[in-house]
């Protein structure tokens, strides 16, 4: 159990770590691991670590180190069995007053109303400590149901934003097909149309060359037999 670490001391994550001693993110998570496989101890929040000061000083000491890591990672270790190892409390000289007790019955008075009022003041300051522990619970919970609501907010804008892009990539797909469709009607009416000029010229050629054929006979019929033969070309 940690009994090294200071009232309202920092605690930092492995991202803010990581840029306080200029590594990687996974480098921080490596020296964890390496420091937890020699025996150290982190603060946890389930699975995830929590760092303080001496924490972040251990991780320098790994990253400057010219010896292996396992080797440095158990002097740190070492030293920090002996921080925890040191007293962290304040001892309190009680006098001897077995001797010199009070006699007065309002002097034994005061020092039991004086005992019960700090034994109050104590009271109440693990009130406080337990409503500030559940207050935090609270805390950590909203952040957490935060953190999901914005998850799932990104997931849905993300999804909508998906569903959007292929609405209109159908929508595209559907006008050039409709495009390439009036195109080829359009295409097939001109090819049509086409096809009716090349007959009508075709049929107006033929004619062109029957009458042509007609007038030629006419006029040598005519130049053998002066006589009526031009006009008869044309009561036929």
């Amino acid at each position: 159990m940690r009994r090294d670490i200071q009232p309202n001391e920092r605690a930092f994550s492995s991202k803010e770590v990581a840029e306080e001693v200029g590594i990687a993110t996974p480098t921080v998570r490596k020296y964890g691991q390496i420091l937890e496989r020699n025996g150290y101890e982190f603060l946890k929040d389930g699975d995830r670590r929590i760092f303080v000061q001496s924490d972040i000083e251990a991780l320098i000491s790994l990253r400057d180190t010219p010896k292996p890591l396992d080797d440095t990672a158990k002097d740190l270790v070492q030293q920090q069995k002996e921080r925890l190892e040191e007293p962290n409390t304040t001892d309190v000289a009680i006098p001897d007053i077995s001797g010199n007790l009070p006699q007065d019955p309002n002097q034994i008075k005061e020092v039991l109303m004086m005992l019960a009022n700090e034994l109050a003041a104590a009271r109440e300051m693990n009130v406080q400590l337990t409503n500030d522990m559940s207050q935090l619970k609270v805390s950590v919970a909203r952040l957490q149901q935060d953190h999901h609501v914005i998850g799932s907010a990104v997931g849905n804008a993300a999804q909508k934003t998906n569903a959007k892009i292929e609405k209109l990539t159908e929508q595209q797909k559907n006008h050039y097909e409709e495009l390439l469709k009036q195109e080829k009607e359009k295409s097939e009416m001109l090819q049509q149309e086409l096809q009716k000029i090349r007959e009508e010229q075709t049929r107006e050629w033929r004619l062109q060359n029957d009458f042509n054929k007609r007038l030629e006979e006419a006029i040598q019929q005519k130049s053998k037999n002066k006589t009526g033969g031009f006009f008869s070309f044309f009561r036929k």
